[in-house]
């Protein structure tokens, strides 16, 4: 038998994971073109959160608390995502561009960001030739400024284009694809980066950093080029005064669903991240477990995560509710957190190793349903899209850097009270800072779910008929 071109060709597409995510106004190509900006973040919150976090600490002998503050300050940037997608819904320029110049300037935030600071920390860090202390510390803050606020810009127009560009029907595919491209861009980076600067030296230091500097501009570049129609504008419609904020977020709060939804983010973020700087230790000082034992939790969370994304995709393609989809990570997490803790006094790794997996299992599905329904919220008013991705960004970004503080400060307060014998003998053991962090956790995720409930209650299960499974739905 004989096949035409092409069908051959619709076959070779329709095998290709997240082939059901492109629509006629966004072909394949330029979705996968676009989702490059999603691995430059990721690739840029390696070197923040991971790689900088190691250096700063043991190879230039940077004080712990002084990381820590640099490390806090994309967090604290964070809110501002909102307001960069208010002005991105109704930014006017006399070409029609509304996404573009915001994705572009916040890559020039972040390649800048990350161009000085190599520079910076050596300054810092005691390396200097020029007798002026307080240079160290203004160029690392800058540094860590300028990458965080590019970052969040980037992200929060990058997201919004998408929403924009897909349908109503493949909108919560493109979020599933999005989501994946970003744990890709982290864990390809992180292999990369770790291996560049096994021999560390601070040459080697500036070349990796500021080539990652590079590395996000051409990325970027790539993932912005055509993406947005040239829609001239006349010079009435750019004098029409634009909405303020306080009005657009009064209409986004009037739709009733968008301050509940920002709650659950916020609060389940926290849930599911206070433990991200304490599960490795956890297992190497608690369970025994040698530092290559430990480095495969990351690759158990990855794996774990990868599986949630592969049912959310499924999930959304048979029209399961985002905020049902959002209730069965929450539970998954639960269960998660509760293997974490009975590894311990039952000493099996096994079924620590099977925690880890199903917090990136529960974390994945809990993030791609809020991201879904915040993409698919209905616009109200002067609220768009890009104000209502903006405000999950803020709420997702602020949880996160609050939780890890927060899970860091309560481990050290209980175990040195229990190693002074306040908690009473039966408590006094290291193992018991991990575990008021770890029922913390199991807190907030039940209160998360109190905070869900109105959002599901009158929903229905399903919101379309079964849909054939294919290897589409898979992002693997």
């Amino acid at each position: 038998m004989i096949f035409k071109a092409s069908s051959l060709k619709k076959i070779s597409v329709d095998l290709l994971p997240f082939s059901d995510a492109v629509s006629d106004d966004l072909p394949l190509s330029q979705l996968l073109r676009l989702s490059l900006f999603q691995v430059s973040v990721g690739m840029a919150a390696v070197m923040l959160l991971g790689t900088l976090n190691r250096v700063m600490i043991v190879e230039l002998g940077i004080g712990a608390t002084l990381v820590a503050a640099m490390i806090a300050i994309p967090v604290l940037v964070a809110p501002f995502r909102a307001l960069v997608g208010h002005k991105s819904d109704n930014y006017k320029s006399a070409i029609g561009w509304k996404r573009i110049p915001y994705l572009w300037f916040g890559t020039m935030w972040q390649f800048g960001g990350l161009a000085i600071m190599p520079m910076a920390l050596l300054v810092l860090s005691g390396d200097r030739t020029l007798d002026f202390p307080i240079a160290g510390y203004v160029g690392a803050g800058l540094a860590f400024l300028l990458t965080g606020i590019g970052m969040h810009m980037t992200q929060t127009a990058g997201l919004a284009l998408a929403a924009d560009r897909a349908t109503e029907e493949t909108r919560p595919k493109v979020v599933a694809l999005l989501y994946v491209m970003n744990l890709l861009g982290m864990a390809f980076s992180a292999i990369l980066i770790g291996a560049l600067l096994r021999d560390y030296s601070a040459l080697r230091l500036v070349q990796v950093v500021q080539g990652t500097a590079v590395l996000t501009l051409l990325l970027n570049l790539i993932a912005l080029w055509k993406q947005e129609r040239v829609s001239p504008m006349t010079k009435a419609q750019r004098e029409e005064a634009a909405p303020t904020f306080r009005d657009a977020w009064n209409d986004l709060a009037a739709g009733g669903d968008a301050g509940r939804l920002l709650a659950v983010v916020f609060i389940g973020t926290m849930a599911f991240n206070m433990q991200d700087v304490l599960l490795e230790p956890y297992g190497g000082e608690i369970l025994g477990l040698s530092v290559s034992a430990t480095t495969l939790l990351t690759a158990m969370w990855a794996l774990g995560a990868l599986v949630g994304f592969g049912f959310a995709a499924r999930w959304l393609a048979k029209g399961v509710d985002p905020y049902r989809m959002c209730a069965r990570g929450i539970l998954a997490g639960i269960l998660a957190f509760c293997a974490v803790i009975f590894s311990a006094p039952i000493g099996s790794p096994v079924l620590f190793y099977f925690g880890a997996a199903l917090i990136g299992f529960g974390g994945g599905l809990f993030g791609v349903s809020t991201l879904t329904a915040a993409m698919t919220m209905p616009t109200i008013g002067k609220a768009g899209r890009g104000l209502a991705l903006g405000a999950w960004g803020a709420a997702q970004a602020t949880g996160a850097g609050l939780s890890i503080f927060i899970g860091g400060t309560v481990r050290d307060l209980v175990n040195h009270a229990a190693g002074n014998g306040t908690l009473g003998e039966a408590l006094a053991t290291p193992a018991t800072g991990y575990s008021v962090v770890y029922h913390t956790e199991i807190g907030l995720l039940f209160l998360t779910l109190i905070v869900l409930g109105p959002l599901v209650r009158l929903r229905p299960i399903t919101t379309g008929g079964s849909a054939k499974l294919g290897l589409a739905d898979f992002p693997t």
